[in-house]
């Protein structure tokens, strides 16, 4: 494989990257909203779905494991990164 075609893969992992962070977005408002609900509200939040504490665990469930995945995904691509870079000594 040519140098140009390594950098062509290092560019198709940031944008890869970059969609990673998008999807996690919402993963790690949900986390925020679930911890303002369960340390923050004290049964008195802005919105009444964030007052039931059933709702709140599902929120801090799903957006941790959003994140997690998230976080997986972008060591992955980073490590696929660096060892293009080190093979072709970009």
């Amino acid at each position: 494989m040519l140098k140009a075609d390594a950098e062509d893969k290092m560019k198709a992992i940031d944008k890869k990257i970059g969609r990673v962070a998008i999807i996690d977005l919402p993963g790690s408002i949900m986390v925020g909203l679930g911890l303002y609900a369960k340390f923050g509200a004290n049964g008195d939040a802005f919105h009444p779905f964030l007052n039931n504490p059933n709702n709140v665990n599902i929120i801090l469930t799903v957006g941790a494991a959003i994140m997690i995945w998230g976080a997986y995904k972008v060591i992955t691509l980073a490590r696929e990164k660096k060892r293009l870079a080190e093979e072709y000594g970009i």
